[in-house]
């Protein structure tokens, strides 16, 4: 089920504000340094609480990486990593890593463009990568797939699925992967290159989340601008600035996390062709709001945000499993800058009602993505430039 367009004239949703009031303090969930209420600044309210979180476990997988940018699960126990200077993908087994591919010679890599997001559907061993790519025209980003063969040692097949996202620099190149549960869809969170205009031109597919066909790059048939023969086809939501983190919920609903510029890292709710209101211009303005409400028609607000300063919030997942106990179903968001991770709960219109952040998860530096395993635990790369790690968290 995919959600309908909120009024953007609020920025919490009634029925979580109405949560935040009247449910009163969460059982057990006295705020202390390491779970407080969420921060200050739109679109939360100050009266949210904060659950206790569960003691958690956290063991080391993988050492010696560089840039660990992404953590997909594969079959057999099997992790399939990727590292973004190095452009290499790894499999990661019983504690021992060995090199799937190295791609360094399709691979462009330039500031935060690399060899970025991945996805993996176990069920037909197909592997996508998400990453910069050199042209004749110059550097852009793209969506690669390959099938693995039934050892995970090779990859083969490669097909190119989308193409033509703008890069410059390699600043602003964040691309994020998710395969829809169900149907054939792929996401594809993009950032805006730097440039100001990319946002808002629904012909660019910069500073989007695109929508398509996982098999062939073809638009969604229900994407909002499907019967386009220009490149908004592709396009589901616009208005983005760096899109690091997608996930989808329970319910169905989707989910971007991006990075703001010096104040308002967001988590936002996907609605079908909203428009999340990044207009730096003219040049590339960053004092603009990262949701800009004087912009011609409807801007959707963030579910959540930071405000002033950024964490440079980055992958996300939804937390599954009884095991979690207050955390289950909270939205887990991993943050750079801010060396974290954040457990955010929504209700079911999307309201914010509290914040976590457990201390245990603030002593691994940067950290990058996060995936829900399939026993719910949660895999979490760390992107320190050198002596990386993928962390596996569980509660105790």
């Amino acid at each position: 089920m995919r959600p309908t367009p909120r009024s953007t004239s609020l920025s919490v949703s009634v029925a979580g504000l109405l949560t935040a009031l009247l449910a009163g303090p969460i059982a057990g969930s006295a705020p202390s340094a390491a779970e407080g209420p969420a921060r200050a600044g739109a679109p939360q309210a100050a009266s949210t609480t904060a659950a206790r979180a569960p003691a958690l476990r956290v063991r080391t997988l993988a050492r010696g990486l560089q840039h660990a940018w992404d953590v997909q699960q594969a079959p057999g126990g099997r992790l399939v990593v990727s590292e973004r200077d190095r452009a290499r993908v790894s499999v990661v087994r019983d504690g021992r890593r060995r090199t799937l591919a190295r791609l360094a010679g399709r691979v462009w890599v330039s500031g935060e463009t690399g060899l970025l997001s991945l996805a993996v559907d176990p069920a037909s061993r197909t592997l996508w990568a998400c990453h910069g790519a050199r042209t004749g025209a110059g550097p852009e980003v793209r969506v690669t797939r390959w099938r693995v063969d039934r050892r995970w040692r090779r990859l083969a097949q490669r097909q190119v699925v989308v193409t033509g996202i703008p890069a410059t620099s390699g600043r602003h190149g964040g691309c994020r992967l998710l395969l829809e549960r169900e149907g054939d869809g792929l996401l594809v969170g993009t950032g805006d290159a730097a440039v100001g205009t990319n946002p808002r031109d629904l012909d660019s597919l910069a500073g989007k989340v695109l929508r398509v066909h996982r098999r062939t790059g073809a638009p969604m048939p229900d994407n909002p601008w499907a019967g386009a023969d220009t490149d908004r086809r592709l396009v589901w939501t616009y208005g983005h600035r760096n899109v690091q983190g997608l996930a989808q919920r329970a319910d169905g609903s989707l989910w971007s996390v991006e990075h703001g510029s010096f104040r308002d890292d967001e988590v936002n709710l996907l609605v079908p062709g909203g428009d999340y209101g990044w207009n730096p211009v003219p040049g590339y303005d960053e004092s603009v709001p990262m949701t800009d409400q004087s912009l011609p028609g409807a801007q959707q607000e963030a579910a959540w945000s930071s405000g002033e300063p950024t964490v440079a919030t980055s992958g996300a997942a939804w937390v599954t499993g009884r095991q979690w106990g207050s955390l289950e179903g909270t939205l887990a968001v991993a943050a750079l800058k801010g060396s974290e991770v954040l457990f955010l709960r929504f209700d079911d219109a999307g309201g914010l009602v509290s914040v976590t952040r457990p201390a245990r998860l603030q002593r691994f530096g940067r950290l990058r993505s996060i995936t829900s395993a399939a026993d719910g635990d949660l895999l979490v790369t760390t992107d320190n430039g050198t002596g990386d790690r993928v962390l596996r968290v569980s509660p105790r």
